[in-house]
């Protein structure tokens, strides 16, 4: 098993390495430059290039850039923030998207498996057809639409929750984002779960563990839901990234300084740092993410242990 984490954990930083190549190349290549003021003469724009040492060759630029990214420094803004630590733009945003992806996360994994076991213990039931339909709304409609009902209802008209984010009112600020972002997540999770756990159910090592004594609770958390788990984290890995990272609309919509917008102004401004940065971000989580889950199964079925050894 450690022979096996050793090897995915190398593939991994080579993986972080090629794609940060990519994004480098890929926006080197984007017309435009950082420096699109019309106010800015030919030759300032020269001095400007060479400062930031733009006039250099790109495998010049990318092994600087490498250097300085495995000592913690990403450089600084070009447009957006003019000379400022990319560092300190983040440390302002990615705590609040951070905050409310987790929460959604969190919220998102607990309702959805808590209905999955419903819907699949009373299948046929009314109550499988409340999850069912729980689940194929949650699927069909985008966040924003349950962002914008909650805004208009609890919101406006009951004025239960702030419209808009307010750090001052952070956790009430963060409710009804939250729950748009974790409609997904419990849709996706809790139709996972109940189609593994119906088919768990049925199977016969849960007829040999009835026939042991074993019931109620522990048969279902022990062995049914645990077998069940492993096609629900493969579900549930690449959401938490998304939620974590943040969604643009839901973050527009409740006006909420994350890093989804961020990434859009630094796009459109041509703002290379910035923009390689949230996404060189958003990469290591995904591939943290799915090396940690890739471990994860093997603690949770040892089956898949003795094959990996």
């Amino acid at each position: 098993m450690k022979k096996y984490i050793a090897k995915r954990m190398f593939v991994s930083i080579v993986t972080i390495l090629i794609i940060l190549l990519l994004l480098f190349c890929m926006l080197q290549f984007m017309p435009g430059s950082p420096f699109n003021d019309e106010k800015l003469s030919e030759a300032q724009v020269q001095v400007l290039n060479q400062k930031y040492g733009l006039d250099q060759p790109i495998v010049v630029q990318f092994v600087n850039y490498v250097k300085n990214v495995v000592k913690g420094d990403f450089g600084v803004s070009y447009s957006i923030s003019k000379n400022t630590d990319i560092s300190k733009l983040l440390n302002t945003r990615l705590p609040v998207s951070f905050r409310i992806g987790g929460q959604a996360v969190v919220f998102g994994a607990i309702i959805g498996i808590m209905l999955g076991i419903a819907a699949a213990l009373k299948s046929g039931t009314w109550i499988d057809s409340i999850c069912t339909i729980v689940s194929v709304l949650g699927v069909s409609l985008p966040s924003y639409v349950f962002a914008l009902a909650m805004a208009y209802f609890l919101g406006y008209r009951a004025n239960i929750f702030p419209l808009l984010y307010n750090s001052a009112e952070a956790f009430a600020s963060s409710v009804m984002p939250t729950i748009a972002l974790a409609m997904f997540s419990i849709a996706t999770v809790a139709r996972f779960t109940r189609t593994e756990l119906l088919e768990v159910l049925d199977s016969d090592y849960m007829l040999l563990a009835e026939s042991k004594g074993i019931t109620g609770r522990t048969l279902i958390v022990r062995h049914a839901l645990r077998n069940a788990l492993i096609p629900i984290i493969t579900v549930l890995a690449p959401l938490v990234v998304d939620l974590m990272i943040g969604s643009l609309v839901i973050e527009k919509i409740f006006s909420i300084p994350g890093i989804g917008s961020l990434m859009v102004t630094a796009i459109q401004s041509n703002d290379y740092n910035v923009t390689i940065t949230i996404a060189f971000i958003y990469s290591v989580m995904y591939i943290v993410l799915m090396l940690a889950v890739d471990i994860l199964y093997g603690v949770i079925d040892p089956r898949i242990r003795l094959a990996k050894e």
